[in-house]
């Protein structure tokens, strides 16, 4: 891995942009000028538009003083791109992030909108993640503050405090974006709406990794945990402490029905993939994907900033054949940690189910059974 494959993950990507049209651009201005007609003509709310430029660093004060309990939604339209030409970005899911008050806890949205109910007392402040790291869950950026200078575009966001109930008012903003012709805005709302009232929950005994944030990629389901991601990010993670000796399997069953890369995923910008993964007490994971490109047992350190080091590749099947079918993997988990990465630590921690389609915003789709770790005097199911 190194310049010769971002360079051609580079071109081969620029190809697909120029064969299949860039994705329009969202019409922020248009976006800011209907919806703050709209939210004019109700006295349903408060509300404050923000505007999150790529190169402004977090955090942004919108001027809402909240009580806990009270109710607030978030809408957002735009993009931040790491690359206008190659039309790489990221959107409102991954980028838009909130807490309420100086030390409160971040959190994010699964969409381009989000209602939640204010834990505390306090100011309601929203950050642009991308292109940084949060170091905390208070919202400290971990990574180099230069890197926003490299980014472009942004995000128009209305943070609506809604006087009474979030369904209340975000039913009569609907029925005035309807009155107004503006049925875009009133299926976003309506859909809003109905994931307020019955929210997506992740697996029971599973959390979303903190500093990617929550999302809607995973759902259990009567034959497993699917898995459907396209243009956004999620690690699904549960405890699962077991001695890690020289016997020490990981066993799963998965059917994957599309992959979300069509490129070699050793390469920043042809980094989307499914996998599961499992996570050693010395802080280090070892993760296993399926490919496209890439050889069976092919091996590689993480292209992403923030991950080289800490996390590692391994290629379990390759090219097409087998797609849309039940299968079943096992791995030695010592073995492949001492020939991957050097001598095993003691103990295994966790066990990841990861999705990325970011970068190439293709869909990718799977479900996961039948998940187990075995070590000879112990067998543990997951899932």
């Amino acid at each position: 891995m190194g310049l010769v494959q971002e360079l051609s993950a580079a071109a081969r990507r620029w190809k697909h942009v120029r064969a299949a049209g860039a994705d329009p651009e969202p019409d922020r201005a248009a976006f800011r000028a209907g919806l703050e007609s709209l939210l004019d003509a109700t006295a349903a709310s408060d509300y404050a538009l923000v505007e999150l430029e790529a190169a402004r660093l977090p955090w942004t004060d919108t001027g809402i003083e909240l009580e806990a309990g009270e109710e607030v939604t978030l809408l957002a339209c735009g993009r931040v791109y790491l690359s206008r030409l190659l039309d790489v970005w990221v959107g409102p899911q991954f980028q838009l992030w909130a807490r309420v008050g100086e030390n409160g806890a971040i959190f994010n949205g699964t969409r381009t909108s989000h209602t939640f109910v204010a834990a505390q007392r306090g100011r309601l402040f929203l950050a642009g993640q991308f292109p940084g790291r949060w170091a905390d869950q208070s919202g400290r950026v971990g990574s180099d503050l230069r890197a926003y200078r490299k980014t472009s575009g942004g995000l128009s966001v209305f943070a609506i405090r809604w006087k009474g109930s979030a369904a209340e008012g975000l039913a009569l903003l609907r029925q005035r974006a309807e009155a107004d012709g503006r049925g875009d805005l009133a299926a976003e709302l309506a859909a809003e709406a109905e994931r307020y009232g019955d929210p997506p929950l992740p697996p029971a005994g599973w959390k979303y990794l903190w500093f990617l944030g929550d999302s809607d990629i995973y759902r259990q389901a009567d034959d497993g945990i699917t898995c459907c991601t396209e243009g956004n990010v999620g690690i699904l993670q549960k405890d699962a402490a077991l001695a890690l000796t020289p016997d020490t399997r990981l066993e799963w069953d998965w059917k994957v029905d599309a992959l979300p890369s069509q490129m070699a995923e050793n390469a920043v910008l042809a980094h989307d993939y499914l996998s599961i993964a499992v996570e050693f007490s010395d802080g280090r994971d070892i993760t296993y994907h399926w490919s496209r490109e890439l050889k069976t047992e092919t091996g590689y350190w993480c292209p992403l900033e923030g991950w080289k080091d800490r996390e590692y590749h391994v290629v379990v099947r390759s090219g097409d054949d087998g797609l849309g079918n039940w299968l079943s993997q096992s791995r030695n988990l010592f073995e492949d940690y001492r020939v991957h990465i050097g001598t095993p630590p003691a103990r295994i921690v966790r066990v990841w189910l990861i999705a990325n389609s970011i970068f190439q915003r293709r869909r990718g789709s799977c479900t996961y059974r039948a998940i187990r770790l075995t070590n000879g005097a112990a067998k543990m199911v997951v899932c």
